[in-house]
């Protein structure tokens, strides 16, 4: 059986630091509506007049609260004067697996013989502007919701093209599916970048 490619995008975001926070959850919560299985009740988020879809779960709600807020003290403590700072969330999502050959979960002390392969990554570039005028400020304003908005669209279409990599579903777990957030992951992306503001 031939390996799958695990596709990985790039979505590069500009905000300034009043909406940095519900542009970066309003993102998250995007991609996670798209690809989260178990069965849920949508609700949404509005971020500077766009509504955004929300999985109403509150594991994943909480998880998306302190990676953003990770990354808000990181981007508000480094950010300089004269220009802004920058930083990165790494969305994953896995599938379990059972291992090949029967003494792995022995000979690793662990009782499960599972492993968990990425089938897709999201990358998200953060840049953190401060406007030091008040004409900067408005100018950054009035493109921050298009801007916003042709992401969210751009995940919408990037879902609903890519859909052939996405495992079966091989188990009665409510979640089918693990995933992480980080910040600041380290590994190399080669995925297709998505610019917020193209």
């Amino acid at each position: 059986m031939e390996a799958r490619k695990r596709p990985e995008y790039v979505l590069e975001i500009l905000a300034d630091p009043n909406y940095v926070r519900d542009i970066v959850r309003g993102i998250l919560h995007t991609i996670f509506f798209h690809r989260y299985f178990p069965s849920m009740r949508p609700s949404s988020l509005e971020v500077l007049d766009l509504t955004l879809p929300v999985v109403a779960d509150h594991e994943l709600e909480t998880l998306i609260e302190t990676r953003v807020g990770q990354l808000v003290r990181q981007l508000s403590s480094t950010s300089s004067p004269s220009g802004g700072s920058r930083g990165e969330l790494g969305v994953r999502f896995f599938e379990k697996r059972r291992r090949k050959g029967g003494l792995g979960g022995w000979l690793t002390g662990t009782a499960k013989n599972e492993e968990e392969i990425c089938w897709e990554v999201w990358k998200l570039k953060i840049t953190l502007t401060t406007p030091r005028t008040e004409t900067e400020r408005m100018t950054l304003l009035r493109a921050e919701a298009p801007a916003l908005q042709r992401t969210a669209m751009t995940i919408v279409k990037i879902v609903n093209r890519d859909k052939d990599h996405i495992p079966p579903i091989t188990t009665s777990e409510m979640n089918p599916f693990p995933y992480e957030i980080l910040l600041n992951p380290r590994a190399e992306y080669d995925g297709k970048t998505i610019g917020f503001f193209s």
